[in-house]
């Protein structure tokens, strides 16, 4: 039930006056209805770090304002001006996830009695708990426990086990303690001091025994995050908790439980003793609109099955918070009533980001110089392309900064894929141009000259920070996928010159090229498909000639595309391609993806294999304007006849493809 009367505050109006004057310290509605016997206890989470301490973006070598535990530094000492009694815990995957991460793991190193960057950070901040997420374990165990060593405060997970699973979770010989109770003195609302006992329990995905096999297998085990925590959370409870809650860096599914299950926190809060969880792993937020319409979940209030819970973003984007009213029981506590919120370090007004808080300059004090040697690192050659990266005709043929992102995809997958049940399959790769001209003008285009390559650049040939997914589709889904796609392109008159070939209308992030098969596209066809993927012509088919291994593809196969997360969860309204075909969810951005891949090869052969051209037809030429910086490239664009055609409007420079 609520505790707020009609005439007190709305939490969003005093959100709203916090940011408005700087986050000035104010009363919490619960403070104010808080008597003797009465106390109002905050619980604070971060969560998916990713070793975002500073507020900056390393890939693009700039400042932003939607990340950095400088910002949502902010926000806990807000937080904690705003109510007596509170307690501050990180959900996990804070380890990896940035080139700060790498260059400690890949150039400094970790000796021991060394102190990670984000540890820095988050001891300067006072932190009571913390778990594991599943990228802690990136760089390995021994790593790991370096870092961990250098943490003010006790990390937990009751689902980790060293060598083989026991017959009962109690029995199993855990990597670490399996929660930690935190004894803490607490005032009501009459000033008088109690004590309270408060455990935090921990969980980390079973997933991580796939995900990172080769650092893990032989060495640790895991077990389903349910049956864990129906193992230990009476233990807490006969320990004299007043309250347990649960860490659990794993997100909220709607679906029936499955042992095993990567997104379990719904049913965890279903667990008989667990007064409240933090979630996270998903990278999204909750209370939020996320999850409307999921069974046992309250977006409004905040619940799953009735308890309060929070996710708080990612990056630092938001910190997740559990206000708890509790009342005097005996010698204990017990939880009259809550609130949950995930508080934003920015909003968005259209397009425009604006900043809600600033840094806390003791946060970015402690990480200054990581962050500095971070910045010459990233700045500094990772490898070599033996071929230059462009985007300048990536619409009109096989392009090689398409192609470097479908090599690595497909490296990555075959990796994910062993010791699953879609082993074997053949895999194919889904990637489309990101900076393609359009609406960003004449010099929106990747151009990495053939040489070094530094991590910054990645960011020039992978746009957006997406992680990676698998689909598994048939040969008839991979055509349509591909009709879809084609719908980049006009209909063409045969016999015909200089008709325009590109629809205005078509972002580039939709024209999908999939690397691991070959085909033709029959201009002369209307598309079946318009801009937002609706059925403009059913009968129309443009992809021609299509074939894997060399023979036409068995429209029944089976096959596993790597891609993104907005593409597998159904963006762009691509046919068959949603979430009930996804078969693989990846830790992973593409950005690292594509890192990991150009240090793991040293020197990257990016050239176009040319698996798709047009349907050649005779005496037909088309135009296309791109930037004037593909001026150098276009002799060079193999499997299309291209040549100038005078200029574009707006800058840009047109070009005719005789067909």
């Amino acid at each position: 039930m609520s505790l707020f009367s009609s005439t007190s505050l709305s939490r969003r109006t005093l959100l709203r006056g916090a940011a408005a004057t700087g986050f000035a310290a104010f009363l919490h509605p619960y403070s104010l209805r808080a008597a003797e016997g009465t106390a109002h206890l905050r619980l604070m989470e971060t969560t998916d770090l990713h070793v975002h301490v500073f507020p900056y973006d390393y890939y693009a070598d700039k400042p932003i304002d939607t990340a950095g535990l400088a910002r949502t530094a902010s926000l806990i000492r807000a937080i904690r001006n705003e109510a007596t009694n509170s307690v501050l815990v990180d959900n996990g995957d804070f380890l990896q996830g940035n080139p700060l991460g790498d260059y400690i793991a890949y150039e400094r190193g970790m000796k021991d009695g060394d102190l990670h960057p984000v540890i820095k950070g988050m001891n300067v901040l006072g932190f009571d708990a913390g778990t594991l997420g599943n990228h802690e374990f990136n760089y390995g165990l021994e790593f790991m426990s370096k870092v961990l060593a250098g943490a003010n405060f006790p990390v937990v997970c009751a689902n980790l086990a060293k060598g083989d699973l026991a017959a009962n979770a109690r029995d199993d010989s855990l990597f670490l303690k399996p929660y930690v109770i935190v004894e803490k003195t607490i005032q009501d609302g009459a000033g008088k001091s109690y004590p309270i006992k408060i455990g935090f329990i921990g969980f980390v995905p079973p997933q991580i025994m796939n995900w990172d096999r080769g650092h893990l297998e032989g060495k640790v085990n895991t077990r389903d995050i349910v049956a864990a925590a129906k193992a230990f959370v009476p233990e807490m409870r006969e320990q004299g908790c007043d309250l347990v809650v649960a860490l659990s860096h794993s997100g909220i599914d709607g679906s029936t439980y499955a042992e095993g299950m990567e997104n379990a926190s719904l049913h965890l809060a279903a667990v008989d003793g667990i007064d409240a969880v933090f979630t996270g792993h998903q990278h999204l937020v909750f209370p939020g609109p996320d999850f409307k319409d999921v069974p046992e979940v309250d977006v409004e209030k905040g619940t799953l099955f009735g308890k309060p819970a929070a996710m708080g973003g990612f990056w630092g984007s938001h910190l997740g918070v559990i206000d708890l009213m509790l009342e005097r029981e005996g010698n204990g506590w017990k939880i009259a009533g809550f609130t949950t919120e995930a508080r934003p370090i920015y909003e968005k007004e259209g397009r425009t980001v604006k900043p809600l808080v600033e840094s806390q300059q003791d946060v970015l004090d402690a990480v200054k110089e990581d962050h500095e040697a971070t910045l010459a690192y990233v700045r500094r050659p990772v490898g070599k392309t033996s071929a230059p990266l462009y985007s300048y005709f990536a619409l009109v043929a096989d392009d090689p900064s398409v192609q470097i992102v479908s090599k690595a995809q497909t490296w990555y997958i075959e990796q994910m894929m062993k010791g699953t049940e879609w082993e074997g399959l053949p895999i194919l790769s889904a990637a489309a141009p990101f900076k393609a001209g359009g609406r960003g003008g004449p010099d929106y285009y990747t151009d990495v000259p053939a040489g070094d390559v530094a991590i910054k650049n990645v960011s020039d040939l992978y746009l957006y920070p997406n992680t990676v997914r698998a689909v598994a589709i048939t040969g008839a889904t991979v055509k349509e996928w591909l009709e879809r796609s084609a719908g980049m392109f006009l209909q063409v008159e045969p016999g015909k010159a200089d008709q325009p070939l590109i629809n205005p209308d078509f972002p580039s992030y939709n024209f999908d090229v999939i690397d691991g098969v070959t085909y033709q596209i029959d201009l002369s066809q209307p598309s079946k498909y318009g801009p937002k993927g609706e059925v403009l012509n059913e009968s129309a088919s443009r992809i021609i000639d299509l074939k894997f291994n060399g023979q036409p593809i068995d429209p029944n196969a089976k096959f596993v595309v790597a891609t993104n997360n907005y593409r597998a969860g159904g963006g762009g309204n691509f046919p068959g391609i949603n979430d009930s075909v996804i078969v693989f969810v990846g830790p992973d951005t593409n950005r690292d993806v594509l890192v990991r891949y150009i240090v793991e090869q040293g020197t990257v052969n990016p050239s176009a294999d040319n698996n798709w051209t047009f349907k050649p037809m005779e005496g037909t030429t088309v135009l296309f304007d791109t930037g004037p910086g593909g001026k150098g490239y276009a002799s060079s664009v193999k499997g299309v006849k291209i040549e100038p055609a005078g200029d574009g409007e707006g800058g840009f420079a047109r070009y005719r493809i005789t067909l």
